[in-house]
């Protein structure tokens, strides 16, 4: 069972949050200026919108956090 808590940090993460959780990943020179949670997927990964900066502006992708029930990890993926 997700907590109320838990699920309330897991729908939470701000874009620095996100941006230490894909570098930890290994996207080590990824950073996010802005995030949005998106919701839940089929698959129990909660899903971000998130904006970062490119050459001339800016672009977006999609972030996935997966909860770790077994030791309360979370991890990130695109």
């Amino acid at each position: 069972m997700i907590t109320a808590e838990t699920l309330q940090t897991l729908t939470s993460f701000t874009a620095p949050a996100l941006s230490r959780a894909i570098q930890l990943a290994g996207y080590e020179e990824d950073k996010f200026t802005s995030s949005k949670f998106l919701g839940i997927t089929n698959g129990g990964q909660f899903c971000y919108f998130c904006v970062y900066h490119v050459e001339g502006g800016t672009d977006s992708t999609k972030v996935f956090l997966t909860y770790n029930h077994a030791d309360g990890s979370v991890s990130a993926e695109y």
